[in-house]
């Protein structure tokens, strides 16, 4: 019998959380993903309509905080906290009083550090129990790339986290400018595809179903999702790479194990992890093998915060070793990988 909590997708709805620094595109590439079957059936939640330009696309308002578009979507605000806004959003839903959804999609401010919204969907048991983080999703304005980022730090962070990055206003920068900017994105977040939109013109297919959990069963999603690769991990035993620092503090360090580790040994390396190095973690990615798994547990955190392991039934391909990745700000490599090597060494005891 297995000690973790199995996948459970099939049964909550998925989140996709759409930030970018002040004037990056946000608002457009929603209001273009809005139009798409894609995107039908799907809950928007922002700070304010009056921010966001969808007047032409309302047809209704249902009450005070909550209008349906032409496309069926359902648009609401923030008026009290997130947590707060998401649970009556799903009681409505629950009611009838607002049309059925199977997706949401929250677009932050421009100057938000999206943690606390990654945070709230991956551990907070009131939201977590009926909703998954599918993907963050950061547009970034390929006229002031290398500004906010060397200047702002919410930009290089809302980077950082990404899932998905969204490169916007290419067609107003000469070609060789939008392709430093892709390069610093790519030092920033080795793993994120990057997309380069104009007038915020993508696929959301290109953008939805990217997070660790696929209902589908089909291994591809949790792969394309670590993309451990992309951190140059090696064929070590265990190995920490510090992959860049692009005008930054922020790195990408890679970790892998080639045999199954113990989970008491894993469990209280993590939580020294969080405990010395939480405010300097933005975020982790793993796929772990462990004593007595068939299958392997993913494991995702954001700064302190750490969703509780899931045990997947089937590894998404033949490679069958840990590979974690941590995204850490204003932390040396070595002090990330501190003791990984002694436990990915160790036997482990199921």
């Amino acid at each position: 019998m297995s000690l973790f909590d199995r996948d459970r997708s099939q049964h909550t709805l998925p989140v996709s959380v759409i930030t970018g620094f002040l004037g990056s595109g946000k608002t457009t590439l929603l209001r273009q993903l809005l139009r798409q079957p894609a995107a039908a059936d799907t809950a928007v939640v922002i700070n304010e309509f009056g921010e966001v330009g969808l007047d032409h696309l309302l047809v209704e308002r249902v009450d005070g905080e909550t209008v349906v578009l032409q496309s069926g979507c359902i648009c609401c605000t923030i008026r009290s906290d997130l947590e707060t806004t998401l649970r009556s959003l799903l009681a409505r839903r629950d009611a009838g009083t607002v049309p059925p959804f199977r997706r949401i999609a929250i677009e932050t401010t421009g100057l938000a550090d999206p943690a606390p919204i990654l945070q709230l969907l991956l551990h907070n048991p009131l939201v977590a129990q009926f909703l998954r983080l599918d993907a963050a999703i950061a547009t970034v304005d390929a006229v002031h790339a290398e500004r906010h980022c060397a200047e702002m730090p919410e930009a290089s962070k809302q980077v950082a986290v990404a899932d998905r990055l969204i490169l916007t206003k290419t067609d107003i920068v000469a070609p060789e400018a939008a392709d430093r900017a892709e390069a610093l994105l790519r030092a920033l977040n080795p793993a994120a595809p990057i997309f380069r939109v104009v007038h915020g013109e993508i696929a959301g297919d290109h953008l939805f179903d990217a997070g660790p959990f696929d209902p589908s069963g089909k291994g591809e999603a949790v792969r394309a999702w670590l993309s451990a690769d992309a951190y140059a991990a090696t064929s070590h035993r265990s190995h920490a790479h510090d992959r860049s620092r692009h005008g930054t503090d922020i790195r990408a360090v890679a970790l892998t194990a080639d045999r199954p580790l113990d989970w008491l040994a894993l469990q209280g390396w993590l939580a020294r992890l969080r405990r010395d190095h939480g405010d300097k973690l933005l975020r982790a990615k793993g796929l772990a093998s462990v004593a007595g798994e068939d299958g392997p547990l993913v494991l995702h955190g954001v700064h302190h915060v750490f969703h509780p392991p899931v045990a997947l039934d089937r590894w998404p391909d033949a490679d069958r070793r840990t590979r974690l990745v941590l995204i850490v700000k204003d932390l040396d490599p070595a002090e990330a990988a501190a003791g990984w090597d002694a436990i990915a060494a160790a036997p482990a005891s199921g």
